[in-house]
């Protein structure tokens, strides 16, 4: 029994593995190079089929962890686990930044790397309204927001996330919500409600007369949708809703 401790072997995701205990073939303890401690059996140490649910394998930041919360049902993945593996993509694949810029300088806390913390927050937060898209957001509740976390992130249906997209990659150098008129040799304000983009009426000599009208109208849109969703939504969001002030930097 004593000449199998110490005993050395990598497992598939070529992680060391060393036997420190030996009660029997099928109940040995395992240790990993990050200090992970797992119960096995020798034929599965022999074989390298002991897995390290410590193992960073998500974009070599995320990983499983040792809880109740899993990634998978009947071989399907959950939401849960899309949600947060969605989450560590926009942060740390640098060809989702290439694509999606704008997460160029986001970042996931570090409870949030184990996927058992973020379940049991997704579990305690997740709601549904009715058959809408729910997403993930981190900058409705603290503008500008760069950090996913548990005090930042919010779940709101897509119809309220698309309110505060700024496209501010595709607008060029005039203010959010601001358009030049060529033939006019004028500006105007242009907002979504709906999901329809609408031209507010009357056309203004400056980007920021333009800009001034704009952030009106959009901040009682903001407003109506926030009223219409009270009953759906959390507190939080409704009063970030209701308070939220629209910038001539967004």
């Amino acid at each position: 029994m004593n000449k199998r401790i110490g005993e050395i072997n990598y497992n598939f995701n070529n992680e060391r593995m060393e036997i420190i205990t030996y009660r029997s073939a099928t109940d040995i303890d395992i240790l990993f190079e990050d200090g992970t401690i797992v119960k096995s059996r020798v034929d599965h140490f022999k074989e390298g089929a002991v897995k390290n649910y410590n193992f960073k394998q998500i974009y070599n930041v995320g990983y499983l962890g040792y809880g109740k919360y899993k990634c998978s049902f009947n071989r399907k993945a959950t939401k849960c686990y899309n949600t947060w593996k969605c989450m560590l993509e926009r942060c740390y694949d640098l060809t989702c930044k290439l694509k999606h810029p704008t997460y160029q300088d986001c970042i996931v806390c570090e409870e949030w790397h184990n996927y058992q913390n973020f379940a049991k927050w997704y579990d305690e937060n997740f709601y549904q309204i009715n058959n809408k898209t729910m997403e993930l957001d981190k900058d409705i509740l603290v503008k500008g927001n760069k950090v996913y976390s548990p005090e930042n992130c919010i779940f709101v249906s897509n119809d309220i996330n698309v309110l505060f997209t700024n496209r501010k990659l595709h607008r060029g150098t005039l203010p959010i919500g601001v358009y030049y008129v060529k033939s006019r040799n004028r500006y105007i304000a242009r907002v979504n409600r709906n999901g329809k983009s609408c031209d507010l009426v009357g056309y203004c000599k400056t980007p920021e007369e333009a800009f001034l009208k704009y952030k009106k109208a959009k901040e009682n849109e903001i407003k109506r949708i926030a009223n219409n969703y009270r009953q759906f939504i959390p507190l939080k969001l409704y009063e970030a809703m209701i308070n939220y002030e629209v910038d001539i930097l967004d």
